[in-house]
């Protein structure tokens, strides 16, 4: 039985919550329920206890980011508007040299796109925890770190540092920044994207199972004020924040809640991302969190970081 933790890992205020009690509806990796508390404070989210001891067993063999892309139209249209996205970014690094770091980054699927994408490239690092990557990874060029960004140890600096849906991956998200900074070259750009718990999904299925959870692999999950509230222990400043598509909370929340009521079959051979209704849900979803996005907060954070100056 868990006990109610002490206060909020983000601001460390004493008013917390249990906001929600959670499976693994997505691979079905471990047994058990999941809690997680609610800050009053900053709206962090945030799971206790923190499953550190099931690290290897909450990220099976079919976890997504461990499994080949396929080349699909979905797969090419996504490419295209990271290609877009990226060479905005690359006119604001200066030099004729440029080393980036993907943490999270697997076989380096999307170091191949920024390779493609701006010629002054000539170093890329992808840092993971999946031993299986790391052939596929320096085959095609990329240095391979197997283990966490705190574990990782280099000389080198980095232009540009990758932290997409990252952060809310690990147990002390100060320390990932503050190690992140470190690895910074003056001038470079920390690219984060991550969950946002202010949300109208994060609401409407709280009670269900809200698919920003990630359960159990999102143990602290961030709104814009808790985030900025962390960056302040830091030297790292905010560039840009924009809210982006959450379209895979939608469909992973709407098709676990066709399975509690057994409309839908899905286990841990068939998780949810693979099941025939996620694709079509994701597309719906992400046109709809595009047009509600001027003016509502979707699921989903995209922030720029750079160094504070002074």
């Amino acid at each position: 039985m868990s006990t109610t933790p002490a206060y909020c890992p983000v601001c460390h205020n004493a008013a917390i919550a249990l906001w929600s009690v959670a499976k693994d509806y997505e691979y079905f990796s471990v047994p058990g329920e999941f809690s997680y508390y609610g800050c009053n404070n900053c709206k962090s989210i945030f799971i206790h206890p923190v499953p550190v001891e099931q690290l290897m067993q909450i990220y099976p063999p079919n976890y997504y980011s461990f499994v080949n892309k396929g080349r699909g139209m979905v797969v090419r249209l996504k490419e295209w508007l990271d290609k877009r996205l990226f060479k905005k970014i690359f006119r604001q690094l200066e030099g004729d040299s440029l080393n980036i770091l993907d943490v999270g980054g697997g076989t380096g699927w999307m170091l191949d796109i920024l390779k493609a994408t701006d010629k002054r490239i000539v170093f890329t690092q992808s840092v993971d925890i999946d031993t299986n990557a790391r052939t596929e990874a320096e085959a095609k060029g990329h240095a391979y770190f197997t283990g966490t960004i705190e574990q990782f140890v280099t000389d080198k600096k980095f232009h540009l540092i990758l932290m997409l849906n990252l952060v809310e991956h690990v147990a002390d998200p100060l320390a990932v920044l503050q190690k992140a900074e470190d690895l910074l070259m003056p001038g470079g750009i920390i690219l984060i994207k991550t969950p946002n718990t202010d949300s109208w999904d994060a609401r409407l299925y709280r009670r269900s199972y809200w698919g920003g959870l990630h359960c159990p692999r999102h143990w602290v999950i961030f709104s814009e004020k808790s985030f900025r509230l962390l960056l302040q222990s830091t030297g790292l400043q905010v560039q840009k924040l924009t809210y982006t598509q959450g379209a895979p909370f939608w469909a992973f929340s709407i098709i676990a809640s066709l399975y509690r009521r057994r409309m839908v079959n899905i286990s841990a051979k068939r998780p949810i991302i693979f099941h025939w209704l996620f694709a079509p849900l994701a597309a719906l979803f992400a046109l709809i969190d595009f047009i509600r996005r001027p003016f509502a907060k979707t699921s989903q954070m995209f922030i720029m970081l750079d160094k504070e100056k002074g």
